[in-house]
């Protein structure tokens, strides 16, 4: 079967550990290379229909990020062996790399969006025997990818049976409060960049969703008001408020809640 992608990198399992592997294609979506950090667990040979959850990075991140800083491939393969949860292929990516962040939709000729939501789930498929017929994606992720997740989740819902989001931006302005990209820099063509006008344009065909946020982060009383208008549009979600900041420590602690839920709807 020829490979969707002009050139394609993928490490040698000799060099590889902690079942993290790592992998690179070309894409006419980022007019270049774009990265995917992958946690592949140890399963049964014959198994090739695992789900892949992806998980977004934020602003200043790239596709080690969520393994190297976050231990997400830990808390992955802690949940597995206790059979919290099934199996299931993480896949890191990059979110194209530009700027502090890419924010996950389409500008300055570059369609971030399509990368994560068609060459990452094609890559790994293509690529990742333990996925090569898998049928169930979702994804998740924090601060900008908290938004990437919840706006590519609520642009593409046929793409994924789940939605999950960490501090997460809520509406694109807030990228300020992170990047040194002036807003003005971010110019798309999608109708929306609000979190709350995506969902409620696809209401009726969105996965189930949840988001958290702690309470002493900048982004609390966004993602506050982000539940209360979901309320109001009678969207239904899963919201948490938790102790802690706009930091590691946070979701570090919090992922494992992501996982099972995406374990529950996939």
């Amino acid at each position: 079967m020829p490979s969707s992608f002009r050139t394609i990198e993928l490490s040698d399992p000799v060099f590889e550990s902690q079942n993290l592997r790592f992998l690179t294609v070309k894409t006419s979506n980022l007019k270049g290379r774009g990265d995917i950090c992958l946690y592949v667990p140890q399963v049964d040979e014959n198994l090739d229909d695992l789900p892949i959850y992806i998980l977004l990075h934020g602003v200043y991140g790239s596709a080690w990020i969520w393994a190297m800083k976050g231990g997400a491939h830990k808390t992955t393969e802690r949940l597995i062996n206790n059979k919290t949860i099934k199996p299931a292929i993480i896949a890191m990516p990059s979110d194209g790399l530009w700027g502090d962040g890419s924010a996950y939709f389409a500008h300055h000729q570059k369609n971030f969006d399509n990368w994560i939501v068609n060459d990452v789930i094609t890559a790994v498929k293509e690529n990742i025997p333990e996925a090569k017929n898998s049928i169930s994606t979702c994804i998740g992720g924090l601060s900008m990818g908290g938004y990437g997740a919840l706006s590519l989740g609520g642009r593409f819902p046929e793409k994924f049976k789940a939605i999950s989001g960490h501090s997460s931006i809520t509406k694109l302005e807030q990228m300020t409060l992170f990047v040194e990209e002036p807003l003005e820099a971010y110019q798309q063509e999608a109708k929306f960049t609000d979190v709350i006008d995506i969902l409620k344009e696809n209401k009726l065909k969105l996965p189930p969703f949840r988001f958290d946020c702690g309470v002493s982060d900048d982004l609390f009383e966004a993602n506050k008001l982000l539940h209360n208008q979901l309320l109001k549009a009678n969207i239904p979600h899963e919201y948490e408020e938790f102790n802690g900041g706009h930091e590691w420590p946070y979701w570090i602690e919090h992922l494992e809640k992501t996982l099972i839920f995406f374990n529950q709807n996939s």
